[in-house]
């Protein structure tokens, strides 16, 4: 009889090892291998024998496809992360911190499809259906015809699946699943590998739409192996602080639109109402200009944002001096710093540095670096910035402003809310106009001495 080969899985990075180890070689975390038995073992060195496989069809590169259909649900925010609807056959996986509002928004979303003719189903293994029906009740959603279902058994899933036939899919969540033939506890990388699959796998041969919840793990990544987040078409990833109305989604991967596409929903008392100009939303609790205040005009996806980033420079006590930022890379902000004490003379030496993206937004591309400069400087020097100006730019480490690209869909929305001014680096490819004065400049030091008079 053939021995079964144990394999030892690192629950971090979920990469695969043939003998326990204390730290995991791919990712270097500690004490995070665990023991799994295969799924199959057979005997060592067995082929696949001699019986021949059917010819696959092949086609040309130059062979013409029509685009697949897509079904809209009406949530105009969540339509665009998708990439303009929902795909037959597709499978989504959202993640989000716990009380984000993960269920809210596809409860919302599954009542829209279902109002639009497809049959959708929810199968919670989180919360009782009495649970469901009461947030549905709560959201004005108790008329959708969804059918709905409280199970973990990926057996009995399937099986109503089959049965039922239905166009989408809603499974909350993927770690509560449990495979009768995989030998674990709900939750385990093997058990969450198995059902992931089982559902894709279903998905694709029935045409029938899977969105499949994820939790997070405390990095905010998607907790389980990260093969999971390669067999799905799509990965959304729903962010927002809970002090903050403002809750954004965000698409870090899609095989059938655009990714990092980003929509803006806000947190009211009947649930996720769609923000169509999250620009004039962000920007309008802003009030008279004051030091510390760069309004960056930013690029989400396919869509221009400008967002205000806050600064506040203080005297340190400490022999460290605290950085603490929020809604950007800390990296790149002591990067910044580095550049500004090395290249242009500014001390933050004794100084407490604090740095903030207003509304709960996270900027991740390197154009808000020299917003945040400004920010930074602004806020030391006590001197405002005019009210009507917007900034974007990449800082490289000579202190050079380098370009970035849509510079013309940033300035246009910029305009549109009412700025007059922009400030850019001198390799941008556009002239301003529809109202906005462009201003081009090489490197830090000369932005320095044309706005606070040093460098």
């Amino acid at each position: 009889m053939a021995k079964n080969i144990l394999s030892y899985t690192c629950t971090a990075c979920g990469a695969v090892h043939r003998k326990w180890n204390g730290k995991c070689d791919a990712c270097g975390e500690w004490n995070t291998l665990i023991e799994e038995a295969p799924l199959s073992a057979g005997p060592k060195g067995k082929t696949l024998g001699s019986t021949k496989g059917r010819v696959i069809g092949l086609t040309t590169l130059a062979d013409e496809e029509a685009p697949p259909p897509r079904t809209c649900s009406g949530l105009a925010e969540f339509d665009r992360v998708l990439g303009g609807g929902l795909v037959p056959g597709s499978a989504i996986l959202v993640g989000g911190d716990p009380g984000i509002g993960k269920s809210t928004l596809l409860l919302q979303a599954v009542a829209r499809f279902a109002q639009t003719g497809l049959k959708c189903l929810y199968i919670s293994g989180e919360e009782a259906s009495s649970q469901v029906r009461m947030r549905a009740q709560r959201l004005g959603l108790a008329d959708a015809p969804v059918r709905l279902g409280a199970e973990t058994n990926l057996r009995d899933i399937l099986t109503t699946m089959e049965t039922e036939s239905p166009d989408l899919v809603i499974i909350d969540s993927i770690q509560t699943m449990w495979a009768d033939n995989v030998e674990s506890a709900p939750g385990s990388v093997s058990q969450v590998r198995a059902a992931c699959h089982e559902l894709v796998s279903f998905a694709k041969k029935r045409a029938c739409s899977v969105i499949l919840v994820g939790h997070v793990t405390k990095e905010g990544q998607i907790a389980g192996p990260r093969v999971v987040e390669h067999m799905v078409d799509t990965v959304l990833y729903f962010e927002g602080e809970r002090g903050h109305q403002f809750r954004i989604l965000r698409a870090v991967k899609n095989r059938f639109g655009p990714a990092a596409e980003i929509g803006v929903f806000e947190m009211t008392g009947g649930g996720l109402a769609e923000v169509t100009n999250p620009s004039a939303l962000f920007l309008s609790e802003r009030g008279q200009a004051a030091p510390g205040s760069a309004v960056f005009a930013g690029i989400e996806g396919t869509r221009p944002v400008l967002t205000e980033i806050q600064a506040l420079v203080a005297p340190s006590t400490l022999a460290s001096p605290r950085r603490t930022v929020v809604g950007l890379d800390s990296g790149r902000i002591s990067t910044i710093i580095a550049v500004l004490e090395s290249r242009c003379g500014i001390p933050f030496t004794g100084l407490d540095v604090f740095l903030n993206v207003a509304g709960g937004m996270k900027v991740t591309e390197p154009a808000a670096d020299l917003a945040a400069a400004a920010a930074l400087l602004s806020a030391r020097e006590d001197t405002a910035l005019p009210a009507d100006m917007v900034i974007f730019g990449e800082i490289s480490l000579s202190a050079a402003l380098r370009p970035v690209g849509q510079a013309e869909n940033r300035l246009k929305e910029a305009a549109k809310l009412g700025f007059s001014q922009a400030i850019a680096p001198s390799g941008t490819k556009t002239e301003g106009g529809d109202g906005i004065a462009l201003r081009k400049l090489p490197d830090l030091v000369t932005f320095v001495g044309d706005m606070f008079g040093a460098g």
